[in-house]
């Protein structure tokens, strides 16, 4: 399995971007399928997961502004950030768990300035 992110870039707040982590690999079936951000200096944080049946989860610094989706079709979850700030800015990684394994896609990375 592999995933592999895109869509960042710089952005000025107040803007929006979206991201995409495109799944390829067998077995792409996955118990849930998350977004994460690392800053400069900070340690990596859980930003948003989507489960298997489709319930989706946020982490409160994004709630209401940042929605988590997928497209099974496609083999891509998606994660559309809206109302960005300064403090968005990250490196942006996708994560799939089946069991006890997880699979980490490489960063993107989301600079909102001005």
């Amino acid at each position: 399995v592999q995933l592999q992110a895109s869509g960042g870039g710089l952005v000025q707040p107040g803007g929006s971007l979206r991201l995409s982590c495109a799944v390829s690999g067998s077995g792409r079936n996955f118990n849930d399928m998350s977004w994460y951000r690392q800053a400069p200096g900070n340690e990596r944080e859980w930003v948003a997961r989507i489960y298997g049946g489709g319930t989706t989860d946020y982490a409160e610094s994004v709630k209401g502004r940042f929605t988590i989706s997928r497209d099974r079709a496609k083999n891509t979850v998606y994660l559309q950030m809206n109302s960005l700030k300064p403090e968005d800015t990250a490196v942006y990684y996708c994560r799939a768990n089946r069991g006890p394994i997880t699979w980490w896609g490489q960063g993107t990375q989301v600079t909102v300035s001005s």
